[in-house]
């Protein structure tokens, strides 16, 4: 069960009207850099993904509605603060009023619609994200979405045929959209690295050399597709989530 908290409590972040930055390995995809405030942006099928796209903002406040599966462990792991995570899991019909709401009080939302939305209703909350400056991040199909974000090709590494622990996993994550984005854009990342980093897959990690565990490839379609959080390469507490070796949530 998600944790009350008094929408009150949250405010959004002071900006300069620049983007809301994101990891840096995924600013190449994006135009600007970021995602542009008070827009929607459609990202398909895969929970990683939407994290990491949320994740950018190190200040700011975020809700996630209707996503009762999104683990907070896994979010923690992606950089996202829990003390600044408001959760609505199940908003039920309303959650377009509970969007409404929400915009006003956080800089990043992640969405899940509770069935298909209508081309009006999406222009009424598009107003609404305009006027707010916050950014909607929708798990799935989103009229007139500025931008559409989806993984084309997957893989874990670290498991061997019958042992082994997942320690991170290649992506290539495809950018789409109107305007600058209209021709689209990938890039090839791990989302995240062995230690709970987003990254570019051609740099190197965060002290560790490239290539030391074994790889098997794993195509994922249909279903949101896991996160990923750290569990730790050693077994001393208050080992952080996001370092260390990955599990699949």
């Amino acid at each position: 069960m998600a944790t009350p908290v008094l929408l009150q409590q949250a405010a959004p972040v002071p900006s300069d009207g620049g983007p809301v930055p994101v990891p840096a390995a995924l600013a190449g995809v994006l135009p600007g850099g970021g995602l542009r405030r008070g827009t929607a942006v459609s990202v398909q099928d895969d929970a990683g993904l939407l994290l990491a796209l949320g994740a950018g903002s190190r200040d700011g406040w975020y809700a996630v509605v209707g996503l009762p599966e999104l683990g907070l462990l896994a979010a923690s792991g992606y950089g996202i603060d829990p003390g600044r995570l408001l959760l609505v899991d199940a908003p039920g019909q309303q959650w377009p009023e509970v969007v409404a709401a929400l915009a006003g009080a956080v800089e990043v939302i992640l969405l899940r619609p509770s069935g298909p939305v209508a081309p009006q209703l999406a222009a009424r909350l598009g107003a609404v994200l305009r006027r707010s400056g916050c950014v909607l991040l929708v798990a799935g199909e989103w009229p007139g979405a500025e931008l559409r974000l989806s993984v084309r090709e997957s893989r874990w590494v670290g498991l061997g045929p019958g042992y082994g622990l997942l320690a991170g996993r290649q992506a290539v994550v495809l950018a789409e959209g109107r305007g600058a984005a209209a021709r689209g854009r990938s890039v090839q990342v791990w989302l995240p690295d062995e230690h709970g980093v987003v990254r570019a897959v051609e740099e190197p990690a965060v002290g560790g050399a490239e290539g030391t565990v074994p790889a098997v490839a794993q195509a994922r379609d249909g279903a949101l597709g896991p996160a990923a959080v750290g569990v730790g390469l050693d077994e001393e507490s208050g080992d952080a989530a996001g370092r260390g070796r990955l599990a699949a949530v």
